[in-house]
């Protein structure tokens, strides 16, 4: 790498935090809504599922042409422009008045959450190789913190009877003014550069990390997209606490982050993502088999700390690839992980619909086990 270690690290790793921040704030905010535009569009949970299928087709699409802007121009401009794009994407959502409308704003909505994922990585790998040790956990622990102070600043809204366009606007404007603030402190040259082409086939080693990824976000995407409805409806909740299981998701998830990067190098990365695995079953295992709020809390408390240290984990192991430089290899693991996105959110609203929401939540929790069987064949 062209860059040295200066006194400048730390400021970098807090620049590229507020990033991940960010990221984390958006994604928690359009999640606090879902119920309300739901109602609002008189959707059943079927033409849910349907219509959140936008967001991973966005992100996909953008997977090959982000790792390729990464590895060509570097992360910099990239995290810079994914970053403000991102929040005024969900200016947009707040005023979607039709079917249609919702689709195509949820379409650039995933774009461009992806395109600023895998900047934001990059920049963060970059960061990581200046400490010399694993700090990529805390970064994801910021993202996970904003989900959490994002869904209670949601169940606020709610609970005051805030329309979502005003709570979006209000939001998208607090994300724009912290990048104004921390832009120029982001890595000016993460060092990864290559003139590699936008598709690039990854080995066996990237794609192993990819189906880890992929069994953790399908369940992590379950409960972004589904735990408020799963409340709702299956636990009959209130509606001030229709958004509490993903408080609770959420703020165990970034309990885990930031005790992660101890854990992970007092135990290793094979004996976390076995446990990991297991937690997240059991947490998906509980919410279905005890139909009571503070039951479904507790396992959505499980759930939260078994994702937590998965996906840090593995795209940090990707970031180190031999084979692939960190743009496009995160691009790789990335587009693995959001095809759990992709047939996830419509797969959990087509069997709801014909079998019942319990049904849809046993088959996510069949394939959190999928993280510890996975998990146990990579090589460290």
């Amino acid at each position: 790498m062209n860059i040295s270690l200066s006194a400048n690290t730390r400021v970098h790793r807090i620049a590229v935090s507020i990033f991940f921040f960010i990221a984390g704030l958006v994604v928690a905010t359009w999640a606090s809504r879902i119920p309300d535009i739901k109602n609002a569009l008189h959707l059943n949970e079927a033409a849910l599922g349907g219509i959140l299928f936008a967001i991973p087709v966005g992100q996909v699409i953008s997977l090959p042409l982000s790792g390729w802007l990464v590895s060509r121009f570097g992360s910099r401009q990239l995290v810079i422009a994914a970053a403000i794009f991102f929040p005024l994407t969900l200016i947009l959502i707040g005023f979607a008045a039709t079917i249609w409308q919702l689709v195509i704003v949820l379409f650039f909505f995933g774009l461009w959450a992806n395109l600023v994922n895998i900047a934001m990585n990059t920049q963060a790998v970059g960061v990581e190789s200046l400490y010399g040790r694993s700090i990529m956990a805390s970064f994801h622990g910021l993202w996970s913190l904003a989900g959490f102070c994002g869904a209670a600043v949601g169940n606020f809204f709610v609970g005051a009877g805030f329309p979502p366009f005003i709570h979006f606007m209000i939001i998208a404007v607090a994300a724009i003014i912290m990048v104004i603030i921390s832009y120029r402190n982001t890595l000016p040259d993460d060092g990864y550069k290559t003139s590699q082409p936008i598709f690039v086939k990854p080995d066996k080693a990237v794609l192993l990390l990819g189906f880890i990824a992929f069994c953790s976000m399908i369940c992590e995407g379950t409960m972004a997209d589904w735990s408020g409805v799963y409340l709702q409806k299956i636990i009959q909740s209130p509606a001030a606490y229709k958004t509490l299981g993903y408080v609770a998701f959420a703020g165990t998830m970034a309990t885990g982050r930031f005790l992660g990067d101890r854990l992970i190098t007092k135990f290793g990365v094979k004996r976390i993502l076995q446990f990991s695995g297991i937690l997240i079953a059991s947490g998906l295992s509980v919410v279905i088999l005890f139909p009571y709020l503070s039951s479904a809390i507790a396992g959505c408390l499980l759930v939260g700390f078994g994702a937590s240290c998965v996906v840090p984990i593995v795209y940090a192991m990707a970031g180190r690839s031999k084979t692939m430089s960190p743009g496009l290899a995160l691009a790789a693991v990335s587009t693995i992980s959001f095809v759990g996105f992709l047939i996830g959110p419509p797969m959990i609203g087509f069997v709801a619909q014909l079998a019942g929401l319990r049904i849809a939540f046993s088959i996510i929790a069949l394939l959190g086990l999928g993280v510890s069987f996975f998990g146990n064949k990579i090589k460290v």
